[in-house]
């Protein structure tokens, strides 16, 4: 399992780095001022911290107690993000429909085109952050 200090250093440069992604396309795509977006971007990236420190925190656990290690294999890893992207959509399409006037089907589409990158975006560095700081050995003893 992870130290607490480590889940928070994984969240939040995960949604740092998202957010200079995505601020300057999601301003272009949308026709929004860079700032409007971005208000809506750190927004969006500030549930999803909080979403993103709860969601692995309880996929670690829950990997602990079925296969007694939180090591990922590629199926696995591919499961975790598009259950973390759904449970990301729950919390984000209001929030997205009102901030910027549209219908909720309206926002479940916005939302959906930006899961499709975060999808990819969270696969690739997961796995990249697996490799710059490596669990620790993650098998249960006693």
């Amino acid at each position: 399992m992870r130290a607490t200090v480590d889940r928070i250093r994984h969240a939040v440069s995960f949604e740092v780095i998202a957010l200079f992604a995505v601020t300057p396309v999601g301003a272009w795509a949308m026709d929004q001022p860079l700032y409007g977006f971005g208000v809506l971007a750190i927004v969006c990236a500030t549930i999803a911290t909080g979403w993103n420190y709860v969601y692995n925190l309880m996929f670690d656990h829950a990997m602990l107690r079925i296969r007694g290690a939180v090591h990922k294999t590629v199926p696995v890893r591919v499961m975790h993000a598009v259950l973390f992207e759904a449970g990301l959509l729950v919390f984000l399409m209001p929030y997205i429909a009102w901030y910027l006037g549209v219908s909720l089907l309206a926002a479940f589409w916005i939302d959906i085109a930006f899961a499709a990158f975060y999808v990819v975006y969270a696969f690739v560095f997961n796995w990249l952050y697996d490799v710059v700081f490596p669990i620790p050995d993650s098998r249960r003893t006693g």
